[in-house]
């Protein structure tokens, strides 16, 4: 069996483990991914591309579309529209 010491220190580490343990539960789904839908192209000849790519920071059309602008640009493509962002 436990003595009172060692008792005593259990009981002080699971007072402190266990709000860290669900903190970092509650915390997991404010990390999500932001996941934005595109279209581009590509020109001569006209090429063009549907994708998916995850977005970093605030999760909106508005950085979907400077985020992509450069990513696609890297690759030669030109991008048209963003469909659609969400969380995942």
């Amino acid at each position: 069996m436990y003595s009172g010491a060692r008792f005593a220190i259990l009981k002080v580490m699971m007072k402190t483990l266990l709000p860290l343990a669900l903190a970092a539960l509650i915390a997991a789904p404010a990390s999500a991914a932001c996941i934005a839908e595109y279209k581009a192209k590509r020109d001569n000849p006209l090429e063009l591309f549907y994708g998916t790519a995850q977005i970093g920071g605030p999760c909106n059309l508005a950085q979907a579309r400077a985020q992509l602008r450069g990513q696609l640009a890297s690759q030669g493509l030109t991008l048209l529209k963003v469909l659609s962002v969400r969380q995942q």
